[in-house]
């Protein structure tokens, strides 16, 4: 009965929470490029907007993007009116919009040309009717920098639940279980804004802004369990 008894009494466990991060600077962009046409028919207003989305997917190219990676996200023609007293809501024009989300791959410093004159080109390219959505600064191989996050997660994970058995007089045993918190995603990669509103072209005409492409950071998060001898 003793046997059973200290048998009893020196089983347990110990289960830690651990977190980890990976940092690295991107290596690939998101562009979000639309244009927004007015006119006083939905066929102009259409037709102009193709246009001018053709004048932006052909500076693309001729900067070297491939067509996997310019996509048409948003395509829509919406009416513009006007109130007045007596009459109520009365219809002056029509305005088309199209949205691209655009990839780009070659942004790091010997990138030629580089992400800011691309887009600076594809102002030129579109006129006036371009607006700029924003850009998203991401990675293309988000595993391998994940990895490295879960790699740090446990290393967290296990130096505690070390720390806390040698404070119980105990040793760490095998494994019981490993759970990844998938609650606990990944922290948002830092995007740059630029304001989608109206410009005159001819401010951006062989002039580009500057993208700093900073640092990105992404996390891992693990619960582990492990037998105490």
């Amino acid at each position: 009965m003793s046997n059973k008894h200290d048998a009893e009494h020196q089983a347990g466990t110990v289960s830690t929470f651990g977190h980890g991060s990976a940092r690295a600077t991107p290596d690939l962009m998101r562009v979000t490029i639309s244009v927004e046409c007015r006119a006083g028919k939905v066929a102009l207003a259409y037709g102009q907007a193709g246009e001018r989305i053709a004048a932006v997917t052909r500076a693309l190219r001729a900067d070297g993007v491939t067509p996997a990676d310019i996509a048409t996200s948003g395509l829509s023609v919406r009416t513009e009116t006007v109130w007045s007293e007596g009459e109520g809501n009365r219809i002056t024009g029509y305005v088309a919009t199209t949205d691209l989300t655009v990839a780009l791959r070659e942004i790091g410093e010997n990138a030629e040309p580089g992400p800011a004159t691309v887009i600076a080109n594809c102002v030129e390219a579109g006129g006036d009717d371009v607006r700029l959505g924003g850009l998203t600064l991401t990675f293309a191989d988000q595993e391998t920098l994940l990895s490295q996050a879960r790699d740090a997660a446990w290393d967290n994970a296990k130096a505690k639940a070390t720390q806390y058995a040698e404070r119980a007089d105990r040793t760490l045993g095998p494994v019981l279980e490993i759970t990844e918190n998938t609650a606990a995603a990944p922290l948002p990669i830092p995007r740059a804004r630029m304001m989608a509103a109206p410009f005159n072209s001819g401010d951006f005409a062989g002039a580009s802004v500057p993208v700093e492409l900073g640092e990105g950071e992404l996390t891992a998060t693990v619960r582990a369990t492990w037998q105490l001898d």
